[in-house]
């Protein structure tokens, strides 16, 4: 049986590569609006970023995003990825992985 690629990405906080599915997209549009794209389809500059609460924090502080996609991050973006990071977690603790 034949295996299976799995797509990998660099981890934005960590500067590791990671299985896409253990990250999420961040994508900056035209507008400069900045978005938590799940569906990872969305048009526009794209970093992706672990699932880890405590790495999304330092690079907060840091201003990690800022400088990798060239624009103001504003805090409620913050606020909207740590739900989203909550949610995954939940999501994996219900379901496991798959």
């Amino acid at each position: 049986m034949k295996k299976r690629k799995i797509p990998m990405r660099k981890d934005l906080l960590t500067n590791t590569m990671q299985p896409k599915k253990e990250l999420v997209r961040i994508v900056i549009d035209k507008e400069k609006k900045v978005a938590v794209d799940p569906t990872g389809k969305q048009s526009g500059r794209g970093a992706y970023v672990s699932l880890n609460p405590e790495e999304i924090k330092r690079a907060q502080k840091k201003g990690v995003l800022e400088r990798s996609l060239g624009a103001t991050v504003p805090e409620s973006f913050y606020e909207e990825l740590y739900s989203y990071v909550d949610h995954q977690k939940a999501r994996k603790e219900l379901f496991g992985d798959q």
